[in-house]
């Protein structure tokens, strides 16, 4: 019974890669000198400081484009609230998000169940959604009907087996 796997991953090296990549831009750039601008990447999160909110929007848009370039999407950045901190600056972290939570699971269980396709079935396993069918042609169209939907996270499909 052909089959693949529904699976929300992002490549810490590529994130690593950006956030370095922004971090010795910022450290150049003009109109971050003398603002005591950070970009630090923690094991799960990316932490944001600058003397502004102004800057602090640049600074998203810097890390950002570095992200895109990286094709690292950016629905996998879930961005906090802008905190005050001490000496009149401002920070914010920028969690990033893998896999794929069980209500989000529930959400793509019960699109793919509203397609109407017969002989697809769905399940959770995990962080991931394995997804069954008779005929292959129905689960490319699965896959289509995915990748045109927008869930708030990227999505990626593997182990399509026959």
């Amino acid at each position: 019974m052909p089959s693949f796997d529904v699976v929300s991953e992002v490549d810490m090296q590529e994130v690593r890669n950006a956030v370095d990549q922004a971090a010795r831009e910022l450290a150049t750039r003009y109109d971050f000198k003398g603002t005591n601008s950070t970009l630090e990447l923690g094991d799960d999160e990316i932490k944001m400081a600058t003397a502004s909110e102004d800057r602090l929007f640049a600074l998203r848009t810097l890390l950002e484009e570095k992200l895109v370039k990286r094709k690292v999407s950016l629905k996998s950045i879930d961005y906090g609230k802008v905190e005050e901190a001490s000496g009149g600056t401002v920070r914010q972290s920028a969690a990033i998000v893998a896999g794929i939570s069980s209500d989000k699971a529930r959400e793509l269980n019960k699109f793919i169940k509203n397609l109407g396709l017969k002989g697809i079935q769905s399940q959770t396993q995990g962080e991931e959604l394995r997804v069954n069918g008779k005929k292959r042609d129905d689960l490319q169209g699965v896959i289509a009907a995915l990748k045109a939907e927008d869930f708030g996270l990227p999505l990626q499909f593997q182990n399509f087996r026959d």
